[in-house]
């Protein structure tokens, strides 16, 4: 299993998580993962962390496994190799001090060239399981999801349909969520009116585009504290299908 190391002292380490990849193991299929990748290159962290358990009520070890990205997102992971970095890392998660930046491209033009969204993320029942915003009048159990966002820049991607060939609307945007609920950029995104280009659950129906085969989504940036309490900002860089993407953008635009 390849994957590239962007960062690494004696504690932890920071990666550029491929997509396609699974963080740990769901406990329903058998297949490579990010914690199988911990226990290769760190045999020593195997019981760092804490365990998850299963919909099927199996215990499921996660190995140095401090936060996720979803399976198709791509990008900058932190891994903890040792039970004091797992803890220190984790609380700032917690407590929201990290300062998380990510890349997109959406369907459509955002009216502003910046803004926040602020809403509540509640699970949709649904087989695969989703997420959407809580509806006017319904009982709130959390507080809000909050994400700030710019656009980075605008144009068109050329769809061939039929005999046709039509231009559609993209924006290739900025994205920090102060908050981390489940899914809730791609949620957010399809609430404010422009979901993830190719985002298999939240614009279903809808054309991929730019040459995407996967949600556009790319989890860019991460700054954080090291143990030894400098900050550090991890950078990952941007996968082919991005750069193909703005490649794309650019010559239509």
């Amino acid at each position: 299993m390849e994957i590239s190391v962007i960062y690494e002292d004696a504690d932890m380490c920071a990666i550029n998580k491929p997509h396609g990849l699974i963080v740990h193991s769901d406990g329903r299929t058998e297949e490579p993962s990010v914690a199988d990748w911990v226990l290769e290159q760190y045999p020593e962290a195997r019981d760092v962390g804490d365990p998850w358990t299963s919909p099927q009520g199996e215990a499921i070890l996660r190995p140095g496994i401090v936060h996720r990205l979803d399976r198709t997102t791509s990008g900058v992971l932190v891994i903890a190799k040792t039970a004091r970095a797992h803890a220190f890392l984790k609380e700032q998660f917690q407590n929201r001090t990290t300062l998380k930046t990510y890349r997109a491209f959406v369907y459509g033009h955002p009216k502003g060239d910046a803004g926040v969204i602020e809403a509540e993320i509640v699970r949709i029942r649904s087989a695969p399981p989703r997420w959407g915003v809580a509806r006017t009048g319904e009982e709130k159990k959390h507080r809000a999801a909050i994400t700030e966002w710019r656009v980075l820049s605008r144009g068109k991607a050329i769809l061939d349909v039929g005999h046709q060939v039509l231009r559609e609307k993209v924006s290739y945007v900025e994205l920090c969520p102060k908050t981390g609920r489940t899914h809730q950029l791609r949620v957010h995104l399809k609430h404010a009116g422009h979901p993830v280009v190719c985002d298999h659950l939240y614009a279903q129906g809808r054309p991929c585009l730019l040459g995407f085969t996967r949600p556009a989504l790319h989890a860019f940036r991460l700054k954080i504290m090291l143990l030894s309490g400098e900050e550090r900002e991890f950078e990952a860089p941007l996968p082919p299908d991005f750069v193909e993407a703005e490649n794309r953008l650019s010559n239509i635009a």
